[in-house]
């Protein structure tokens, strides 16, 4: 049977016990704080067992999406380096909620596993639950005498309380459980040791294949046992280790639900996935790598199917690491320098979209987003890679053991790298890591942040008592002036620089917040103007930035915004709302804000995508913005409930806290719908005009949108328009300033090209030159000069073609190319070969002389330089090289 056979015949199977079949529950909880993965079958169900939920149906069976690299259950470190483990697998499992327990449960496994899969009796055993005292326990004698009508005595082990008591977490339902373990070595292997002696051992084909689990017990916070108002069953087996059964084979990965996959990644490595040659070192590296990344693009495809991409926090890192650890062993072990993850995703679709649509359905959504983290890795990898290797081997060579907590920061700080890709680059030298060491870096640094950012803050002094409970009073969403007085005020020091903070009763000055610049304006007491040079939001109190305080700080304040600030700032703020839902319409409902400026310049808006936003869909979502300036839609905002928010259709942004009760922002019911404390145009029609500047990325999956609208949008039209008269007038007025561009463009390159033959020309005779002007040293033709090519290909050739004229060649030629120091090393095979010499070596000692850098290949390799002066320098050097 193939893995699809084999799935349904389990599925079938039970649904003719009466079993419900249900889908799989997600992969990425999303509703449960004690857990970000599903890590088990049963988590779904907890409710279930602990009653705490009804039960619909009593009898369950369905094959679930399970992960499993934190916490109790933490396979990470085992995967791909045995054939057993992996990241993300099926569990295929029948559930009883109060209804049938062991009898049942057991005698079903035995018919499904021996009567309809036809698993050979004698190369099972069963392991049964044999106690704990710490528990007050007993031995499970109800499963021992139940297995004893299908299986003799002597297959039947005595489980510790590691192996026979199954616990998803510290807490939480549990129970005795009863492992079925299959034998599946070859007959001679079989007859020199027992099966039985090697269950639960580790052997990577006396293997664990189905858990049944009874569930009894609730663990509780403080460690003990609690009865469950009903006993039910759990059980889980393994889909990839019953495939490797089924199949005959002696690896989970040798079946067809990774074969395929593996197949890919030996196209994609132009290598062969070998496993009969696992003792083999070099065969293994390849094994392991292919192995890991087979398992591991599963995992990050289902979880991005799930609708967890990877980003730098909580679940979302976790696949990130995941994914980087696939990419590190594709790159260390199989010479993959490119993103290559990517092009196995429809592999994957392909294989198991059948079981799980999602794949299918997102195919194209977790190509893109692991491709783009595959970019985002390689640049770290390039650097990172080489200076930890370094290290590493400068460490092993003066036989330390540790790599120091200094070194692991630099890592860290400089190149991105994750502490625990350090721990296993290390590991695979022999090397530990200085964890302790490297978090006092990381303190040190935190420490100068802190200090960096220090500010000195005087006490509040108390002008007058408000009486109010919380904040002072915002006015600004309706006014841009107000009569008020000062409660109080502090002094400040930042940076050297003395400012106040002026707290008042009512203000119309909105405060730096969801993205929105603070107001600035001026505050008016009896003749005397104080410049309010920002506005912000502190412990819930509107503080007012100024540079002095006035003389008389009991009087009326007249508190007046800068009006034409605050309408440029609305026209961005409300451009926000307008282009947050045209990028959702035209890009997909993926799109979520991730963060936002406006101010009276610019807006600048941060999203959640996968790829570049292509200049036609930055003209669609224009389009769709401007469309809706024009239908000059009027503002309505409501505070209500926050579920009754969302009921309206609004979005709760991630990371955001919000209160009981918000603030709606509507512009069209069916359009926008924002939960947003800030100010926004009362008609769209103010905002006249959006223009989208530029588009880049943030971060990997991270996008960002600049544009400027109303009187900066007109500016930035008019500039764009000069700017194209000046060309035109540079290209005396063309009626058609494109093709006169592409005319000029096409004159160049014609004389180019005959620039390029006349330096050929001058190559052709130089070569002659250089030939008659070789020097010969112990044997060997040697020439060092500096020529006058300006082509650094055409030096290249020039190279190459003396190469084939002169045997053997030791030759470095030096030329000054657009102002810059350029240098070739050429070296004859045999100078390579016999003589262990290497062009890249060399040219990067002589770069030393023109201030630059280089390499190459052993035999032929440049450098470039911001020193053209020190060309004969380096030519002398080289001189002496052979001598």
């Amino acid at each position: 049977m193939n893995s699809n056979q084999i799935r349904q015949v389990f599925l079938d199977f039970f649904k003719s016990k009466q079993h419900v079949i249900v889908p799989s529950a997600p992969m990425v909880i999303k509703n449960d704080p004690t857990l970000m993965f599903t890590n088990a079958g049963m988590n779904q169900f907890k409710d279930l067992f602990l009653g705490n939920a009804p039960v619909k149906y009593p009898r369950i069976a369905d094959t679930q999406k399970c992960l499993r690299v934190s916490g109790k259950h933490n396979d990470l470190e085992e995967v791909g380096v045995d054939t057993y483990h992996h990241t993300m697998f099926e569990m295929l499992g029948n559930w009883s909620f109060g209804d049938y327990f062991k009898t049942d449960a057991i005698s079903w496994a035995w018919e499904l596993l021996t009567d309809v899969y036809n698993i050979p009796k004698d190369r099972l055993y069963v392991t049964v639950f044999e106690g704990s005292s710490d528990d007050n326990l007993g031995f499970d004698q109800d499963s021992y005498d139940i297995w004893k009508k299908f299986i003799d005595p002597s297959r039947i082990i005595k489980g510790s309380k590691k192996d026979n008591f199954w616990e998803m977490g510290d807490s939480g339902p549990c129970g005795p459980c009863t492992e079925i373990h299959v034998d599946i070595r070859d007959d001679k292997d079989r007859e020199v040791i027992s099966g039985k002696d090697l269950v639960n051992q580790g052997h990577p084909q006396v293997v664990e294949i189905w858990n049944n689990v009874f569930m009894e017990f609730n663990r509780k916070a403080d460690g003990s046992l609690e009865k469950l108002p009903a006993q039910h069953v759990d059980t889980g087996m393994g889909f990839e280790r019953l495939c490797m059964v089924l199949q005959g084979k002696k690896s989970n990965y040798d079946t067809d639900v990774f074969s395929p996959i593996i197949s890919k990644i030996e196209e994609i490595s132009g290598l062969r996935y070998k496993p009969e040659e696992a003792g083999h070192k070099q065969a293994e590296i390849i094994n392991v790598a292919m192995r890991v990344i087979s398992d591991h693009i599963r995992a990050i495809s289902f979880s991005i199917a799930d609708g967890q991409l990877p980003s730098n926090s909580g679940a979302g890192y976790v696949i990130r690491r995941i994914l980087r650890r696939a990419v590190r062993y594709g790159y260390q072990s199989l010479n993959l320098k490119e993103p290559f993850l990517f092009r196995i995703v429809p592999v994957l679709a392909h294989q198991m979209g059948e079981a799980f649509p999602e794949l299918n359905a997102q195919k194209l959504l977790i190509e893109k987003v692991v491709r783009e983290e595959e970019n985002s890795f390689y640049r770290t990898l390039e650097q990172g890679l080489k200076r930890i290797d370094q290290v590493c081997i400068n460490l092993v060579s003066s036989k330390a053991k540790d790599v120091d907590g200094k070194t692991i920061f630099e890592l860290y700080d400089t190149y991105g790298f994750p502490v625990d890709l350090t721990s296993l680059i290390a590991k695979g030298y022999g090397l530990n890591i200085d964890e302790e060491g490297f978090k006092k870096e990381l303190e040190v640094q935190k420490k100068r942040s802190r200090e960096a950012a220090a500010i000195d803050t005087a006490d509040w002094e108390i002008v007058a008592e408000d009486g109010r409970e919380g904040g002072n009073e915002f006015v600004g969403y309706d006014s841009y002036e107000a009569t008020t007085r000062i409660l109080r005020y502090r002094r400040i020091k930042s940076k050297g620089k003395e400012q106040f903070q002026i707290v008042l009763e009512q203000t119309p000055f909105y405060p730096e917040g969801g993205g929105q610049a603070g107001d600035t304006g001026t505050l008016t007491i009896g003749g005397e103007h104080l410049a309010v040079t920002d506005t912000k939001k502190e412990n819930g109190i509107i503080v007012h930035f100024t540079d002095k305080i006035p003389a008389d700080l009991t009087g009326i304040v007249s508190a007046r915004i800068n009006e034409n600030k605050r309408l440029l700032t609305e026209n961005n703020h409300t451009s926000t709302h307008l282009l947050h839902a045209a990028l959702r319409e035209v890009l997909g409902t993926h799109v979520e804000q991730k963060g936002s400026l406006v101010n009276e310049e610019q807006l600048r808006f941060d999203f959640s995508h996968f790829s570049k936003v292509t200049d036609e869909e930055i003209r669609k979502i224009e389009e769709i913005v401007n469309r809706k300036i024009r239908e000059n839609i009027s503002r309505k905002s409501e505070v209500m409930p926050l579920d009754e928010a969302k009921k309206l259709g609004a979005m709760a942004l991630f990371g955001e806290k919000y209160g009981e009760t918000v603030r709606v922002v509507i512009f069209d019911p069916a359009y926008s719908i924002e939960l947003c404390g800030g100010t926004h145009v009362p008609s769209t029609g103010r905002i006249g005009f959006l223009k989208i500047v530029s588009e880049s990325a943030v971060a990997a999956g991270i996008r960002r949108i600049e544009a400027v609208t109303s009187v900066m949008a007109e500016k930035y039209v008019n500039a764009q328009l000069d700017m194209l008269a000046a060309v035109k007038d540079h290209l005396k007025n063309p009626k058609d300033p494109v093709k006169a561009i592409d005319d000029l463009q096409e004159s160049n390159s014609i004389l180019g090209r005959k620039i390029e033959a006349l330096l050929r020309e001058k190559a052709h005779t130089l070569r002659d030159e250089l030939i008659a002007s070789a020097k010969e040293v112990n044997g060997v033709k040697v020439i060092t000069q500096k020529i006058g090519l300006d082509s650094a290909e055409v030096i290249k050739d020039l190279a190459f073609d003396l190469k084939n004229k002169l045997e053997p060649l030791f030759l470095v030629l030096g030329a000054e190319l657009n102002g810059k120091a350029h240098l070739t090393v050429m070296l004859s095979d045999a100078l390579v070969k016999d003589k262990g010499m290497n062009a890249s070596d060399i040219v990067k000692n002589l770069a030393k002389e023109i201030q630059g850098g280089g390499g190459g290949q052993a035999f032929y390799a440049t450098a470039g330089g911001n020193n053209p002066s020190g060309i004969d320098n380096a030519l002398k050097k080289a001189g002496t090289l052979l001598s």
